[in-house]
């Protein structure tokens, strides 16, 4: 068997070596440059790999592609791989083969590492034998070849989800859908959603499907589909058979078929409605998993916030400044300003590669609750066309240091400056990771 991996990131190398351990032959190919971390894995388990192209000659030779998932698949050589009817899996797929464990897989266009991290963290807590995976964590396939996890937590993204086929999650979860990277899907926001509801293939009755219930695309797309796994939907107050909700004393409850468990919602570690979603699909995750309920109203309370999300940096004369960079589509950043005043103290900064936005979500948010809204990006033209229509005061930077400035200028003590910018941080930025330390940096410089 001839296992040719494209992409010598954490998801490429781990299958790499997964597929070397399992005595294939295996070539990895990077059109990009290999960190000498990564280099050093391949080296070291004598895996042939080649960076800054791709030699078609020996990647058509292969008898299946594992693809990375920043990989479109209108890239050249991903095409001529299809073209020759060369099977295209993801690192997932090719992982769950070789592992009996359960898998808890969550996705959603938000909130779904926040989701993905405190689940691991009561599982984790309560003393299982669980991994972390996908977007987060170590490669799937590197934990299966050697670290081997009777549980995986698994964050997956629609990209990953494409072209998984034959994996099944024990327990998947879908926390929203909303228009996001639709540059890959042909602007067609129909194929996005069709991507995420892949995490629901090859369920059965013995699995679970945890799911916003509020959620209009959602409820949507459930209407035309049939899902063989039980459903345990969650929403802010109970209707009809949700599972998980906020009862009349303030307390969050946690229904399955088997139990019930109640905690009071001031006890919760994560605020804001967004984390009451992600509390309540963790939480349900572990009952199905039959963890204690000491442990999950433990771990509820004691865990601390996902780094770029919302995270506090400081008060600098009076104004709290918020890193919330992971915020890379628009109702990522809704929820963001959902858990600001209800006042005009606000300075939001907008900003990065927009990738279709739709801006008009934020808007009544915005006009209740932005006083100034600093533009930060190589070209800000969509934005200060936008909120400016609408007389909110926008101020057009293209720098980070001149964002931060321009924050610092409009704002008063009281005032919250949020970067929550809706868009992709690859105009100024390596990565919104990047993106958000480099604000708190300039921050904490002020």
């Amino acid at each position: 068997m001839r296992l040719v991996v494209l992409g010598g990131g954490e998801s490429g190398v781990g299958a790499a070596i997964l597929g070397k351990k399992l005595g294939m032959e295996v070539f990895l190919s990077d059109s990009g440059n290999i960190t000498e971390h990564y280099a050093e894995m391949l080296r070291s388990h004598e895996i042939p790999y080649e960076s800054g192209c791709h030699t078609e000659s020996a990647i058509i030779l292969a008898d299946e592609v594992v693809k990375s998932p920043g990989i479109p698949p209108t890239a050249p050589i991903v095409k001529k791989i299809a073209s020759k009817n060369i099977p295209i899996i993801s690192e997932i797929e090719f992982a769950g083969r070789y592992t009996d464990a359960k898998m808890v897989c969550i996705t959603g266009s938000n909130g779904k590492t926040t989701t993905t991290l405190l689940t691991y963290h009561i599982l984790k807590n309560a003393g299982l034998n669980v991994g972390l995976a996908g977007n987060v964590g170590q490669s799937l396939a590197l934990q299966v070849a050697y670290d081997k996890h009777d549980v995986y937590v698994i964050e997956l993204s629609s990209f990953q989800l494409e072209n998984m086929y034959r994996f099944r999650a024990n327990v998947a979860v879908i926390m929203n859908i909303t228009p996001d990277h639709l540059d890959r899907y042909d602007y067609k926001f129909q194929n996005y959603v069709d991507a995420k509801f892949r995490i629901l293939q090859n369920q059965t009755v013995d699995d679970a499907f945890i799911f916003w219930q509020d959620d209009p695309v959602i409820q949507a797309q459930l209407k035309h589909i049939r899902v063989e796994a039980q459903l345990f939907p969650f929403a802010e107050h109970a209707e009809e058979n949700t599972a998980s909700y906020i009862d009349a004393e303030n307390r969050l409850i946690l229904s399955t078929d088997d139990d019930k468990m109640s905690m009071p919602r001031a006890d919760l570690a994560l605020n804001g409605l967004h984390n009451l979603f992600n509390s309540m699909a963790a939480g349900l995750s572990a009952c199905l998993l039959d963890i204690q309920k000491d442990d999950i109203r433990k771990a509820l309370s004691d865990f601390e916030g996902v780094e770029h999300r919302l995270e506090p940096v400081k008060t600098v004369n009076g104004v709290r400044y918020i890193n919330d960079s992971k915020a890379t589509n628009v109702n990522s950043c809704w929820y963001a300003l959902e858990s600001m005043p209800d006042a005009k103290t606000t300075v939001l900064i907008l900003g990065g590669k927009d990738k279709g936005n739709d801006y008009t979500e934020i808007a009544d948010l915005v006009d209740r609750k932005v006083k100034t809204i600093v533009a930060m990006g190589k070209d800000n033209a969509k934005i200060v066309e936008f909120f400016g229509n609408r007389g909110v005061k926008v101020v057009d930077t293209h720098s980070l240091v001149d964002a931060v400035a321009a924050c610092a200028a409009e704002s008063a003590e009281g005032d919250t400056v949020l970067l929550s910018p809706c868009c992709a941080s690859f105009d100024l930025f390596n990565s919104y990771e990047d993106r958000g330390r480099q604000f708190k940096d300039a921050v904490r410089a002020l």
